[in-house]
């Protein structure tokens, strides 16, 4: 399966390209589905639930309900704690008095994407937050689960039989086996959806209205997104205006976005292909508006080259259906043997717009802290790196190569 991970700059009109983007892939063959985050927006011009409906041939959509889901999951909690919840002379929440909490969102954009990924959809487009709260849900599930592993290892599990013994000598409760099920059960889905962010076939759409504002988000989640392994496969430049526009004023803000453009495309490729979307000279509403967006025309070339990908918002997306798609080799993160020259291995770890006094690095344990401005990942290291210790690390063109040398006392020797 194809997936296309739309997110950009709030009020930038991601949810309209995103639409866009599923209908010119819709049109190319396969099954398509458009999943949105978003409760008001509605570019298809249909009633959306949460179960997928048709919007056209090969064209599936469906919106996330947080607060179905909210409830759907407490009510289900409350009965697997039923037990636990007596014993402490709790009453329970009725469904009906339930109201949503902040945060919820997120676990139902990830339920709703595990849900898709056990489908047999040749594309899935899913129209994401704006950029900060995207890449946070993104990396939700590498960190939820890194979590249940530390609080609820699975080794504990084996000793279940243990456990009343345990409970006496320790003085306290030991966890109920219906914990450790909820969270293998959540580990699983967890899983599902980080291997379909994670996968080789899975890219993000970045969506911007050309400016200054927008330049400075971009630059600051380009970082944010290599860090999480994640690749760009388009930088839409949405709401472009016409080179004839009348008058100073909008003169003015047609220069504005050609030298926007001209920027982004020095700073993007080849990396990620460039794709301006014209301005309609209206709000895009309905099939025939999305179609306008997602086919082209673009606008006439900028100064710094093609105008962007010749299929339009479809381009690329032809991966599984009927001719061969692009690359879409993973993010790697490379380790280069430098151990006969220098008794080195160095990890290499690609950080575009990466600057040195924002950058941290803690090795703890198995595990490399790293923190690159408001972004923070905590990734496991590569096996013959864990026989190793740090010595030192540069960033040099946008690469953070962290050197590290044997420990004498793990790596093997030659006899």
């Amino acid at each position: 399966m194809r997936t296309v991970l739309v997110t950009g700059t709030g009020g930038a009109g991601r949810t309209t390209i995103a639409a866009a983007t599923a209908r010119a892939a819709a049109r190319r063959g396969g099954r398509v589905l458009l999943l949105s985050a978003d409760p008001l927006d509605d570019p298809l011009g249909i009633p959306v639930g949460a179960a997928p409906v048709r919007a056209g041939d090969g064209l599936w959509a469906a919106r996330v309900d947080s607060g179905d889901h909210f409830r759907e999951e407490l009510l289900r909690f409350q009965e697997r704690a039923a037990t636990a919840l007596e014993l402490l002379g709790a009453r329970r929440l009725a469904g009906e008095e339930l109201t949503e909490l902040p945060g919820s969102e997120q676990f139902a954009l990830l339920h709703a994407m595990s849900r898709a990924a056990e489908s047999d959809w040749d594309v899935l487009v899913v129209d994401l937050p704006p950029l900060r709260q995207a890449l946070a849900v993104l990396a939700l599930p590498e960190q939820l689960r890194r979590y249940l592993r530390r609080l609820l290892p699975r080794e504990r599990q084996a000793a279940r039989a243990l456990r009343p013994m345990m409970a006496q000598l320790a003085g306290v409760p030991m966890p109920a086996q219906w914990l450790y099920e909820i969270a293998d059960r959540r580990d699983a889905e967890l899983a599902l959806v980080q291997s379909l962010i994670q996968d080789p076939a899975t890219t993000v759409r970045l969506v911007a209205e050309p400016g200054p504002s927008a330049a400075g988000a971009l630059r600051t989640a380009r970082t944010g997104l290599a860090l999480h392994g994640l690749r760009v496969d388009t930088l839409v430049a949405n709401r472009i205006l016409p080179g004839d526009a009348a008058g100073p004023w909008l003169a003015t803000l047609v220069a504005q976005q050609r030298k926007c453009l001209d920027e982004w495309y020095e700073e993007w490729a080849p990396e990620a292909p460039l794709y301006p979307v014209g301005h309609l000279g209206r709000d895009p509403h309905g099939p025939d508006d999305l179609d306008l967006l997602g086919a082209g025309p673009a606008p006439e070339p900028f100064a710094g080259g093609a105008a962007g990908p010749a299929a339009g918002l479809a381009g690329g997306l032809a991966d599984g259906l009927d001719e061969p798609g692009p690359e879409t080799a993973p993010v790697l993160w490379p380790v280069e043997d430098r151990l006969a020259d220098d008794n080195l291995l160095v990890w290499c770890l690609p950080l575009p717009g990466a600057v040195k006094s924002e950058l941290s690095l803690v090795r703890r344990d198995d595990e490399l802290l790293l923190t690159v401005g408001a972004f923070r990942r905590i990734v496991p290291l590569p096996s013959a790196l864990r026989r190793c210790t740090v010595t030192g690390a540069a960033l040099t063109d946008g690469v953070l190569r962290v050197r590290f040398t044997p420990d004498p006392a793990l790596w093997p020797r030659a006899h």
